[in-house]
């Protein structure tokens, strides 16, 4: 063990019992300081229960202050799990989910905002306003292989799918709907994987435009569905966006923050990117899908069971 202060050695002298575990203690020898074993989850002196109880609320479809008043803590003290678990939840998904095996691939984008309505975000802020969150989705097992969130720009298209290209072990089908940061000969699919790197085909959908307006939270009807093979040799059958948009829908419901028409939004953005990585975390690792049986990492071959929110905690607690 090394000493926060001189660098120096320090040894162990005692230990003590507090809600969680027994903690041990350790003294410099250079120095004479003194000071605990660094803990599993820094920064929260909760108990795990309570930590468990949050991390299910949250990714349930609670928002902050609803999980404030279920579990009984603080407000500030329900941020701070959300912070500490979302940092090590993004850190797990980073090391854990690589070299992953699969054959169909659909990536598409959902809608949220922070802090204010794009119109009303008068300062041009980049981190306010409009973000969209980036998730590519295996068609096969359900799992979230990459995701990010930021403005609708090229260069964070470009950021996710050289995100997803480097956890992918083999060459992908890959489908995407008509948003411009994909095609063409500058899109991010043809700068990131090549011509001949990827059997990417594109789903053009056209909407019918209501005749009653006075419905303007009904869904638009879809009238036409292009498929159309971009590059290598795509099965046109299997050119879809279906189930990363029934995956939307799950992100939708199970994180307050993306719910419509309600004060759940995000007021940073940085907590919208940890309640990302919590739930992209929980629902790869804990999830039992109807579909499958299975969790979608344990469909995919990166873990033998589902987990409980107790064994994610304890991962995650191992990252740095």
């Amino acid at each position: 063990m090394t000493c926060h202060c001189c660098k120096g050695e320090a040894k162990y002298f005692a230990k003590f019992q507090n809600k969680n575990r027994i903690v041990r203690r350790f003294r410099c020898v250079c120095c004479g300081k003194t000071f605990s074993e660094k803990q599993p989850l820094d920064g929260l002196r909760v108990e795990t229960q309570k930590i468990e109880q949050v991390v299910r609320l949250l990714c349930e479809g609670v928002g902050i202050r609803a999980t404030s008043r279920l579990s009984g803590l603080d407000q500030e003290t329900v941020l701070n799990v959300l912070t500490t678990v979302g940092e090590r939840c993004a850190s797990f998904h980073n090391t854990t989910v690589r070299n992953v095996k699969t054959a169909n691939v659909e990536t598409d984008e959902i809608y949220s905002y922070v802090f204010c309505k794009q119109e009303r975000n008068k300062t041009g802020d980049e981190e306010r306003g409009e973000q969209y969150t980036f998730l590519s989705f295996c068609r096969d097992s359900k799992l979230i292989i990459s995701y990010n969130t930021g403005k609708r720009t090229r260069e964070t298209t470009l950021a996710h799918l050289g995100d997803l290209k480097k956890r992918i072990g083999n060459r992908i089908q890959l489908s995407t709907d008509n948003f411009k940061g994909y095609r063409g000969r500058l899109g991010a699919v043809n700068q990131t994987f090549g011509r001949e790197g990827v059997d990417y085909g594109m789903l053009s959908k056209k909407y019918a435009r209501s005749i009653f307006p006075e419905r303007r939270y009904s869904p638009p009807v879809c009238i036409l569905a292009l498929k159309r093979p971009i590059l290598g040799n795509p099965d046109r059958d299997l050119i879809c966006t279906s189930h990363v948009e029934r995956q939307n829908l799950n992100l939708r419901i199970f994180n307050r923050r993306f719910t419509r028409l309600t004060l759940g939004y995000s007021k940073k953005l940085e907590n919208l990117r940890l309640s990302v990585a919590l739930f992209v975390c929980y629902w790869n690792f804990c999830w039992r899908h109807s579909t499958t049986k299975q969790s979608p990492a344990q469909a995919c071959g990166l873990t033998d069971r589902v987990w409980t929110v107790q064994e994610l905690l304890t991962a995650i607690s191992k990252q740095n």
